[in-house]
């Protein structure tokens, strides 16, 4: 089998809502564009990808993908998943890892095909189903926050994550309005998404401890790995970060050996497809850590999120980002957790979902390849 065209479909995406998770999304809005990765065969198999995101479009990384890395597959074995990726992988300085990742992502699709099994049983299945935990978005008060979290408490979902506004009086301030709402029983989480200074970090960490959140994310920029160091050592909540640390799987490396996080954290957005994140699962794995997995920032993304999750034994939750309105598009049946707050495997060949093909067709702003 060998690959005979790679093309990217550019389509619209209409009525995003007014959303925003931290200083570094800012508040975004009505259009995006996302990006159908077609990867074609000889034998008449396709693989597919998502390429972009509400608050990211697909023509930022799309034209480094066709330009940089359909070079690379055209004429190959789709199969050879690991050759190909590393060979992508020494190209990141020329293209971008969500461009790797979709690239990625679409070879799997295709050896899922080939096999006619889902993805996560080409990878070895571990599980059939995982609890799902609402994530926000920012909010505009304490209360709005702790309405929400009763919500999706009282529906049966695993746990809530915390969005805050991101300045830190005000943001100990929401997580003691939600423990004070969902009672000292339920999983709570804070991702401060990189905004405190460790003064700040600190303050709030000793806060959370004290309300028993499950996990404390992201407090510090993604560079500053010594003051990890330090506020791991001062805080009993356990760490989370690496989630956008820069770089591939060679990123982690620093994480492990200097003891800065608690569990590894990724998506196969950011980390650069399933190849990337099933290598940083296993090797969380050795150091008996979990690997948290971000969610996609898109729907398809987040069906490859899926398969891996039910795959790798050290991944607790499956994250479902809010609003839907800005993280669903695309697809005609998307992900939705079942009344006992379960997301359940996929059993379809390949990724499994049901492209929604015509209104990818009318939506169609471009053609790259």
């Amino acid at each position: 089998m060998r690959i005979t065209d790679v093309k990217l479909t550019l389509f619209a995406w209409d009525d995003i809502p007014a959303t925003q998770y931290g200083q570094h999304t800012g508040k975004f809005a009505g259009r995006s564009q996302l990006g159908l990765l077609t990867i074609s065969t000889d034998e008449g198999i396709d693989g597919h990808a998502f390429l972009g995101s509400a608050s990211r479009g697909a023509q930022m990384d799309g034209e480094s993908l066709i330009h940089f890395l359909k070079p690379i597959v055209m004429g190959q074995d789709p199969l050879d998943r690991e050759r190909l990726y590393q060979a992508m992988y020494k190209r990141q300085r020329m293209t971008t890892l969500r461009a790797i990742g979709a690239v990625d992502i679409a070879l799997w699709d295709i050896a899922g095909k080939y096999a006619e099994m889902p993805i996560h049983r080409l990878m070895g299945s571990y599980r059939t189903s995982c609890p799902a935990y609402a994530s926000s978005a920012v909010l505009p008060s304490p209360e709005a926050y702790a309405e929400e979290a009763q919500r999706y408490k009282q529906d049966g979902w695993a746990a809530y994550k915390i969005h805050p506004p991101t300045r830190w009086q005000e943001d100990i301030k929401v997580c003691e309005a939600v423990r004070k709402a969902v009672g000292d029983d339920y999983r709570i989480m804070l991702d401060a998404t990189w905004c405190y200074q460790y003064p700040e970090a600190l303050r709030v960490g000793f806060a959370v401890e004290a309300l028993d959140f499950y996990w404390y994310e992201d407090p510090l920029g993604e560079e500053d790995i010594l003051n990890y160091v330090k506020l791991r050592q001062q805080l009993s909540v356990p760490i989370m970060a690496t989630e956008y640390s820069p770089g591939g799987l060679p990123s982690y490396a620093q994480w492990l050996t200097l003891q800065a996080t608690d569990y590894l954290r990724g998506d196969v957005a950011v980390k650069g497809g399933l190849t990337a994140c099933l290598k940083t699962a296993h090797l969380a794995e050795a150091f008996s850590m979990n690997y948290e997995i971000h969610h996609g920032g898109n729907s398809l993304n987040n069906f490859a999120n899926l398969h891996l999750t039910m795959a790798v034994k050290n991944c607790e939750f499956f994250e479902v980002l809010l609003p839907a309105a800005a993280q669903k598009y695309g697809i005609i049946d998307d992900i939705e957790p079942d009344s006992n707050g379960l997301v359940h495997a996929v059993e379809k060949p390949g990724l499994g979902a049901d492209i929604d093909f015509e209104l990818i067709e009318r939506k169609k702003v471009a053609v790259l390849g």
